[in-house]
């Protein structure tokens, strides 16, 4: 369904128990982070804060379960915008052997030109009321968390033209606010408004760039989607609300935006300007993604509806808002991938703790040899796929939605010492594990249940078995850096451990982990997890989260061959902080996000008035215990 406005679409929410209005007065800065952190963990409604001190409420985890986002969808079920897909394409592509089979088309065609954007004259409702002097610090701006480098806009839909096509793009970069008319635009090098910056910097013309916030939700989640270059964001936004999105012009720029848009920020970019130093921000890995420099973004404009709504989101540590946004994106992509690309997988997963682009869970139809490392490829070289981490590819009945079912399988199918392939390739910016900047190590795991050919050893397969349990105090006896381990996995036949360690020397993890098969203690287990002293391992989810965030496969990863064709090969992982002096990391490394003691405290005393039932304990709570000394940047 298309939404009037973002105030329909609140409407919607809260007549479907979907959202609390906040009347106790709460301010931007860091403490509506707290709040929505303790309900976002749990699931929670959408809140509407109305007293900010701010002349707008601000709107926040509007999307926060999948309820919500199919809400936002206008959908039941998310799969049923991949079968419409699947279904539109199979319809286009199909053998057209007769003139009835061409004319039944038409329907479809006509219903397709319906969804194209289109721009209509005259003002939009986004231009109700325009500022006389343009002035970002009149919107409540979040300060997400205590490190920050100041406020940040975190939903906005930035709009773009390539200077030699007039192609447009949609795309959601955060904004850090330094001044009344200056922000920063944190475009990444391999994104597309990137792209049309370096043009405009070849022309030495001045971009121009408009922001929309608010309006129909499709908007937002369309400048999040991973089109192809070239297919506009608003025929995918049109396609998902069955009605074409309505454009206006913006007032100072020549760029057009959606005409239902609670807020439009119209400004330019000069190539020919110095860069500013954006950040650090609370990223949605869960760490601080780095202060580095950007462009200056320049606002000619503000305009705005009557009683607009200031939309918001916070990331960090997940379970966020984002992660529902991001299982919108592997349910509609699937059919498009499927049908383009790699017609042998049947479904994906991008687990929440792999934070989007650090893992990715592939289940295929297999029917040969090699296959699984066909797939792997194929989607490594597939657009925002590339900066995959971690690809696992599985086969079979295993239900790749059920965490625990695809572990055991992993366990079972996998031979550590064949079946873990590594590679280099382009790595997502904000990875604070690569030695070198957006460039580093990736791995493919063939979970798949084996062909004979893709076997160790001719012989047929010897069934192995795997330990249920592991003798932690014989192991702590003789590797006293161990500080915890947890082998609860094993219980669920799951060959699987994590081990603690406080590193106090160069090369530590390989050499405990070379010992410790050495020392006979972990033959019957095929997989260590390596983490720091100060991360609770006792909550796997966490550990997992930890662990893809911290390694570069290629270079962490220490494979143990077998002895014998009897016996298991084994794997571990390093998933603990680098540091110059003892793993020669050169860049700097992050801390993981924590709210303040302050304000937790505040927030715990407004709790009772805030209408959100029985009190929530801050995640951060946990956290801080965590965090290493210094900053953002971690200093020891």
């Amino acid at each position: 369904m298309a939404y009037k406005n973002l105030q329909h679409f609140i409407d919607t929410l809260e007549k479907a128990g979907e959202l609390v209005r906040i009347k106790e007065k709460v301010d931007p800065k860091l403490e509506i982070t707290e709040i929505t952190d303790r309900v976002s963990k749990q699931y929670g409604p959408a809140l509407l804060f109305e007293n900010t001190g701010y002349d707008f409420p601000v709107l926040i985890n509007s999307m926060g379960n999948y309820k919500r986002m199919c809400m936002a969808l206008g959908v039941e079920e998310m799969d049923d915008i991949s079968k419409e897909i699947e279904s539109l394409f199979k319809t286009l592509t199909g053998p057209k052997d007769t003139i009835l089979d061409k004319l039944k088309m038409l329907p479809k065609l006509g219903q397709i030109s319906s969804w194209m954007p289109k721009t209509i004259s005259g003002k939009g409702t986004c231009q109700e009321v325009v500022m006389q002097n343009p002035d970002m610090t009149k919107l409540p701006v979040l300060t997400c968390w205590p490190e920050d480098g100041g406020p940040f806009v975190t939903l906005p839909v930035i709009h773009t033209k390539d200077p030699l096509t007039g192609i447009r793009n949609v795309g959601m970069y955060r904004m850090q606010v330094f001044e009344p008319q200056l922000t920063g635009m944190h475009w990444h090098k391999h994104k597309v408004s990137a792209r049309h910056f370096q043009e405009y910097k070849k022309l030495g013309k001045k971009m121009p760039v408009a922001v929309a916030l608010g309006g129909d939700p499709v908007y937002t989640y369309a400048a999040t989607a991973p089109l192809p270059d070239g297919i506009d964001e608003y025929m995918l936004a049109g396609f998902l609300r069955k009605k074409k999105v309505e454009l206006v012009q913006c007032l100072t720029q020549d760029v057009q935006v959606p005409a239902d848009a609670d807020f439009i920020i119209e400004g330019y970019v000069d190539p020919e300007e110095d860069y500013i130093w954006e950040g650090p921000f609370g990223d949605h890995t869960g760490y601080y993604s780095l202060a580095d420099w950007y462009p200056r973004f320049h606002i000619t404009a503000i305009t705005h509806r009557k009683n607009a709504v200031y939309p918001a989101t916070i990331v960090g540590i997940p379970p966020q808002e984002d992660a529902w946004i991001g299982k919108a994106t592997e349910r509609i992509f699937l059919a498009p991938i499927k049908m383009t690309m790699v017609p042998e997988i049947v479904d994906m997963v991008l687990p929440m703790e792999g934070v989007f682009h650090n893992l990715a869970i592939v289940k295929i139809r297999k029917d040969y040899p090699g296959q699984a490392m066909k797939v792997m490829n194929s989607l490594w070289g597939a657009g925002q796929m590339m900066f995959t981490k971690m690809i696992v590819v599985v086969d079979g009945d295993v239900n790749i939605q059920d965490n625990a079912a695809v572990a055991k399988y992993i366990s079972e199918n996998v031979d550590p010492q064949q079946d873990f392939i590594f590679t280099s390739g382009p790595m997502d910016v904000l990875d604070h594990s690569c030695s070198k900047a957006a460039f580093g190590g990736k791995m493919g795991i063939d979970a798949t249940k084996k062909h004979p050919e893709e076997l160790r050893t001719n012989e047929e397969k010897v069934s192995i078995k795997t330990a249920s349990a592991i003798n932690k105090e014989a192991i702590k006896i003789q590797n006293p850096a161990i500080t915890d381990m947890n082998d609860s996995l094993l219980q669920l036949g799951i060959s699987l451990i994590f081990i603690s360690v406080e590193k106090t020397k160069p090369d530590q993890i390989e050499e405990l982990n070379q010992n410790l098969f050495k020392q006979g203690l972990l033959d019957e287990v095929k997989i260590v997890l390596y983490l720091d002293h100060t991360i609770d391992i006792s909550d796997t989810a966490d550990a997992v989260w930890r662990f893809a965030n911290n390694i570069d496969p290629k270079r962490d990863a220490f494979v143990v061959k077998a002895k014998n064709n009897q016996s298991l090969s084994h794997i571990g992982f390093d998933g603990t902080r680098k540091t110059k002096e003892l793993d020669g990391f050169e860049r700097d490394w992050p801390n993981i996000l924590a709210n303040t003691t302050e304000v937790i405290e505040k927030v715990d005393e407004m709790w009772p008035r805030l209408g959100l039932g029985e009190l929530i304990k801050s995640p951060s709570l946990k956290y801080q215990k965590q965090l290493y000394k210094g900053g953002a940047v971690v200093s020891e």
